[in-house]
């Protein structure tokens, strides 16, 4: 399972049983039921969001279809101009011939007649069967994905491309326009993660915070990655929120206002609010969790203990 289900599994999980133990109090139920369809809405949004964006992209490649139809190779030099529909921002066409030259590419224009065989995305994906294998379909066109920079950049990201067959003359062309998913769905790595260092021997990396993300994802809760070296341990603290711990590998104790709770991997375990908790790694490898609180963890909503 990918770091991404895994923590989409999490989340669930920990809000169902945050709900299920009575950790929502019943005076603040119509909060959370408000909140949950807020949550459920957000998703929706995001969905719609996604979709609509698919149906842009289309939507763009097949005008720039007519315009070839219409104008011929001439409607290049207009898929050239910045600022345009044709080219704004990450959006812009991509177009080659079907023996892989490429005639049209906003972004470098100067690469524009060089060959594209033998073109691979970061994956080692083969670009050139893919964008003239679906134009050659009997489809005649389709959505393919793969990892390549955004324009300025050099790290790769997953783009979402929508290829379709154009003709001027006895020339046949794959005709593509694309976006970058992390631009409306927001994913993170472990690998990707900044840590930060606590109670001498303790990782913790933010999976998910939206305090430190430069846009409004609409949701109020956080996911961090807990490493804790073997013979380590967290102090005593207390949260004034339910914290949900979920084990991904080691072992250790967790203890609940002094009663010890065994935590292995796939252990899920919800610490109630203004609990009295501490954790000690008793293996011989790391202790790694997913420490899940809602509202976002917070300074505020922690009391370290003595």
């Amino acid at each position: 399972m990918s770091n991404l289900k895994k923590i989409v599994c999490v989340l669930s999980l920990a809000v169902l049983v945050m709900a299920v133990a009575g950790c929502v109090q019943a005076e603040d139920s119509a909060v959370y039921e408000l909140e949950h369809e807020n949550i459920v809405e957000e998703i929706n949004e995001g969905q719609s969001v996604l979709s609509s964006h698919k149906e842009d992209t289309m939507t763009l490649v097949n005008e720039a279809v007519e315009l070839m139809n219409e104008k011929g190779e001439l409607a290049f030099d207009e898929f050239r101009e910045k600022d345009s529909k044709w080219y704004h921002n990450s959006t812009y066409l991509s177009i080659w011939t079907t023996e892989g030259i490429r005639v049209a590419y906003a972004p470098n224009v100067s690469s524009e007649g060089e060959s594209v065989i033998g073109l691979k995305d970061y994956n080692g994906d083969a670009l050139d069967e893919l964008f003239i294998g679906t134009a050659l379909s009997e489809e005649g066109e389709g959505w393919i994905s793969y990892q390549w920079p955004k324009p300025g950049e050099t790290s790769p990201a997953l783009k979402h491309t929508f290829v379709k067959r154009a003709s001027i003359g006895d020339q046949t062309y794959a005709v593509t326009s694309g976006f970058y998913v992390d631009d409306h769905v927001y994913t993170n790595n472990l690998e990707d993660i900044e840590y930060f260092t606590r109670f001498g021997n303790v990782s913790i990396g933010n999976v998910l915070h939206p305090a430190v993300i430069d846009r409004d994802l609409g949701v109020d809760y956080s996911i961090a990655h807990t490493i804790i070296k073997p013979g380590g341990s967290i102090g005593a603290h207390m949260m004034k929120n339910p914290e949900a711990h979920y084990v991904l590998a080691g072992e250790g104790m967790l203890y609940i206002e002094d009663v010890p709770f065994e935590l292995s991997k796939g252990q899920f375990v919800l610490v109630p609010a203004n609990s009295k908790q501490y954790t000690v790694n008793t293996g011989e490898k790391d202790l790694e969790y997913f420490a899940i609180d809602q509202p976002a963890w917070s300074e505020e909503n922690e009391k370290m203990l003595e």
